[in-house]
């Protein structure tokens, strides 16, 4: 899988409004917080078990109420359509 053009990553982030381009780690972040720990951990055990499904596992960080994650394609040296794929998951369960 090859990573994104930056042209093709900045369509991607058109369709994607909460997140951005972490260029540091070349990588599609998103900053989430919900009411409480109960329903972060909720959505993290979604996320996980979704990722399972798709093979692409994400970078992230949990604080209490807070979810901080960033999706990029190791292999590929990038944001790859993987990526993109498994944001627009993570969306739907938002």
């Amino acid at each position: 899988m090859d990573a994104l053009s930056p042209e093709q990553r900045l369509a991607a982030l058109d369709a994607l409004p909460d997140w951005t381009y972490d260029a540091a780690r070349k990588a599609l972040f998103r900053h989430i917080v919900l009411a409480d720990f109960s329903a972060a951990f909720g959505l993290m055990t979604r996320i996980a078990l979704a990722a399972e499904q798709q093979d692409h596992h994400p970078e992230w960080g949990n604080v209490y109420n807070r979810i901080d994650i960033w999706l990029t394609t190791h292999d590929a040296g990038g944001v790859s359509a993987r990526d993109v794929a498994m944001a627009g998951t993570i969306d739907a369960f938002l």
